[in-house]
């Protein structure tokens, strides 16, 4: 398995970007999946569903079965977030994970900016951001920049940047 990250502010494009990417992806024979940070409380269940009642009335897990999918969802309670490197050990062997968001962990990322957000750039300050899809030119930059449609480009950066997920986690779990 590889590893690439996609980081940046909220409102820079990651989700969008990755919706474009993945299709590509999967037209090359890539097996992929994604592993996404949430910064704020997210329910992926409902209330009325029996899944939800579950896990209101205390089960630690509930996994959810039909014959196109299953779900896990597990309550952390006063368990910690877990960390990126724990994640990434709960999938399924694929080709590529993909992750949004974690963008202090030190694995390979391209960094999605968007200059009309006036934030700044996660890049220099951070040595694994391979290169910065924006929509407009990032004089300052000292990794490539792609512009942001330039989806194919993108797909092949993000491929020749992807790092072996062992040493990756590895190097998560030390940080």
């Amino acid at each position: 398995m590889r590893i690439i990250g996609l980081a940046g502010w909220s409102g820079a494009g990651k989700t969008t970007l990755l919706v474009k990417v993945i299709p590509r992806l999967v037209a090359r024979g890539l097996r992929v999946s994604t592993l996404k940070h949430a910064h704020h409380r997210f329910d992926m269940d409902q209330p009325g569903k029996d899944s939800h009642a579950h896990r209101q009335a205390g089960a630690t897990e509930v996994l959810v079965s039909s014959a196109t999918r299953f779900a896990l969802i597990h309550e952390l309670r006063e368990e910690p977030e877990p960390r990126l490197h724990e994640l990434l050990g709960k999938l399924t062997p694929v080709d590529l994970v993909l992750v949004e968001g974690y963008k202090r962990e030190p694995h390979p990322k391209l960094e999605v900016h968007r200059a009309e957000l006036g934030k700044p750039l996660i890049h220099p300050d951070d040595p694994h951001v391979v290169a910065i899809a924006s929509d407009r030119p990032v004089p300052q930059a000292r990794v490539p920049r792609v512009d942001l449609d330039d989806v194919e480009r993108i797909v092949d950066i993000l491929l020749t940047h992807a790092g072996r997920i062992e040493p990756v986690m590895a190097q998560v779990r030390s940080a």
